[in-house]
């Protein structure tokens, strides 16, 4: 009988994943490690390659991740740069898959049954139905959430989401403790069934604002590279200025307020700005935000990924990470003229 890779796993008391990376990435494996397992596999006469690998496990060694946003923008980047960190040390290589469209996302599911060429599959920031459900189980791999509604009532193995409801509220009751009623809410047009993180921090900003008797009213940022451009045109057409702006993101909040600002408004002076995510840059000019850390959500949900391929039951496979208000410049008490 031949010698699998199991065996010299459990005869070098490793894992899987780090006989592997023994042969196929031996930068990534300590020295001592790297000897013993490849010392053992000779002894075991047993050899391998990245695709041998993949053979003797049944393993594609490969990790399908949707996201429905741009890749090049900060949240998606910085989850592929936490996954990488992780799911690279074992062995695996990561597929980006950018759902854009319904098309896009119909063809992805019925497709990957077929190919069989995931171990697992990360969803980022949208839900999965019915039908999308069956196909995956089709392939029997875990699906595994970062920022995905409901997960344990869509199928999801496990999730890490940050609490967008809990921060939506912070930032609606920091504005509304500042004396700002007059509030508008500027969003994104992206297809929100792709993309439900962020229609949930809409809908609790917005359900907040109504408990204290206050209709903010809502702009939409469409795509493209005027898009600030746009929102500061509708800005300056209404009959009155908001005293404060809330913004689905950070993208959105930091080029308002050099926009803003341009148009010889002051912040917080006249308007206070607050947006979401604390992300690149928020610091530096002093953004009011609602913090979430996407690399570490990308950890967390990577060895939640590891685990269930595994064969692992993780002890907590649908983690909630709670959002944090951070109160920087941008905002202030609202103008005593508006009070």
């Amino acid at each position: 009988m031949s010698t699998s890779i199991q065996d010299v796993a459990h005869a070098a008391n490793v894992s899987i994943s780090t006989v592997s990376r023994s042969f196929t990435r031996p930068e990534l494996v300590s020295k001592a490690t790297r000897e013993k397992v490849l010392r053992i596999a000779e002894e075991l006469n047993f050899s391998t390659s990245r695709s041998a690998v993949a053979l003797k496990t049944g393993r594609a060694l490969r990790v399908a991740l949707l996201v429905s946003d741009h890749i090049r923008l900060w949240f998606s980047a910085s989850v592929i740069e936490g996954l990488n960190q992780v799911l690279h040390e074992e062995g695996y290589d990561i597929s980006i898959f950018q759902i854009s469209s319904i098309e896009e996302r119909k063809e992805f599911f019925e497709m990957l049954p077929v190919r069989r060429n995931a171990d697992a599959v990360i969803v980022v920031s949208f839900d999965i139905d019915n039908t999308e459900i069956a196909q995956l189980n089709s392939a029997a791999v875990p699906i595994v959430g970062i920022n995905s509604v409901l997960p344990q009532e869509r199928g999801f193995s496990a999730s890490i989401n940050i609490d967008d409801v809990q921060g939506s509220i912070l930032a609606a009751r920091h504005l509304i403790s500042l004396g700002h009623r007059d509030i508008a809410y500027v969003r994104t047009d992206r297809d929100v069934s792709l993309h439900f993180s962020v229609q949930q921090r809409f809908d609790a900003f917005m359900e907040c604002c109504a408990h204290s008797g206050i209709a903010p009213q809502v702009i939409t940022a469409p795509e493209g590279p005027t898009r600030i451009s746009q929102v500061v045109t509708e800005l300056l057409s209404m009959d009155r200025m908001p005293t404060a702006i809330a913004c689905q993101e950070d993208g959105i909040a930091v080029p308002l307020i050099f926009q803003l600002m341009r148009n010889g408004y002051s912040i917080p002076g006249e308007i206070s700005v607050i947006g979401f995510d604390n992300s690149v840059y928020a610091a530096d000019i002093g953004l009011t935000t609602i913090s979430q850390d996407p690399v570490e959500l990308a950890h967390v949900a990577a060895r939640l990924t590891l685990q269930l391929i595994d064969g692992q039951t993780p002890r907590d496979p649908f983690l909630l990470e709670p959002a944090q208000l951070i109160v920087r410049s941008s905002t202030g008490p609202c103008p005593k003229t508006h009070a």
